[in-house]
């Protein structure tokens, strides 16, 4: 197979995602917008929902693991009173005919999905079961049995009533949190039905609103080199990591993958951590620091 023809970029792109399309479709149109030999999103994001799609490109790419476990912070509306086999607006109605509660009710359940729950993640998701996704199962009317997992939930509050049936919240989450799941987990507890109407992820990592561009805007730029100029820095998505300045024949060293002593550096109070080695302010490698050696972990070579 030949090699991939493009631009060696790197950096992250965070895209403002809009309704109807999908995150696949979002790295395919932004490698041809920039010419990219490389890139990759950092999770799925619905096509119905819209938001913060980070987009690492070369070896950007060896920093999403992460992104992808960093928390994430969305805005959704849950309608009340009936559901669908989606859990959102884009699904069949399954039942119908649910008690709308009241503002109070809501209010006072809330407090019971904040910390560490359960939830089993949507039919309709991109789980693999058996090395198929769960959404093609579910497309194709099998029964899809996923298991039911672990997440926390930091923060959730009620952010306005926007109808007699609906009603606007903000969640701050940990990774492999369905805000499906949640919603239709709020209003079975209040003893009815729900799906949500909107999804717009807010927060993934490091990244927020202010860091995104929309593709339409992408689009509108005559040059590529314009779009290119739209890209963050390699370390944007690691900006509280603690950084190390080696020297160039240590930071050789770790280009090739070899171990390092920590004698000629302080780190004293940095002893167990992944921290950024860097050479003439230039990523060299992302490390792990112990009391006997400096061990690389991923390796960047940004020329």
């Amino acid at each position: 197979m030949g090699k991939r023809k493009g631009d060696s970029i790197h950096g992250w792109l965070i895209i403002d995602k809009q309704e109807g399309i999908g995150s696949t479709d979002v790295v395919n149109q932004t490698r041809r917008l920039l010419n990219a030999s490389k890139n990759g999103h950092t999770g799925t994001l619905d096509p119905f929902a819209t938001g913060v799609l980070p987009i690492a490109f070369g070896e950007a790419t060896k920093l999403i693991p992460h992104v992808t476990n960093g928390n994430k912070e969305y805005e959704f509306t849950l309608k009340f009173g009936s559901t669908t086999d989606t859990l959102d607006l884009t699904g069949q109605i399954t039942q119908s005919g649910g008690k709308i509660p009241t503002k109070n009710e809501v209010l006072n359940i809330i407090p019971e999905f904040i910390g560490k729950i359960t939830q089993i993640p949507p039919a309709f998701s991109a789980i693999k079961i058996n090395g198929q996704r769960a959404y093609d199962l579910a497309r194709k009317g099998q029964d899809v049995n996923i298991p039911e997992r672990q997440i926390e939930i930091y923060e959730l509050e009620l952010l306005s009533i926007l109808s007699a049936d609906e009603y606007k919240f903000r969640v701050l989450c940990s990774k492999g949190t369905y805000v499906r799941t949640l919603g239709a987990d709020i209003a079975k507890k209040l003893s009815t039905f729900g799906y949500l109407t909107a999804l717009r992820r807010t927060k993934c990592a490091k990244f927020d609103l202010s860091h995104t561009i929309l593709l339409e805007n992408l689009k509108n730029m005559s040059y590529i080199g314009e779009r290119q100029s739209q890209l963050l820095p390699l370390l944007t998505s690691l900006c509280d990591i603690t950084v190390i300045a080696v020297r160039e024949d240590d930071a050789t060293k770790l280009r090739m993958g070899q171990k390092i002593s920590p004698k000629a550096y302080n780190i004293a109070n940095i002893i167990g951590q992944e921290v950024i080695a860097t050479y003439n302010n230039e990523a060299v490698a992302l490390v792990r620091i112990e009391e006997s050696r400096i061990s690389p972990i991923r390796v960047f070579n940004l020329k």
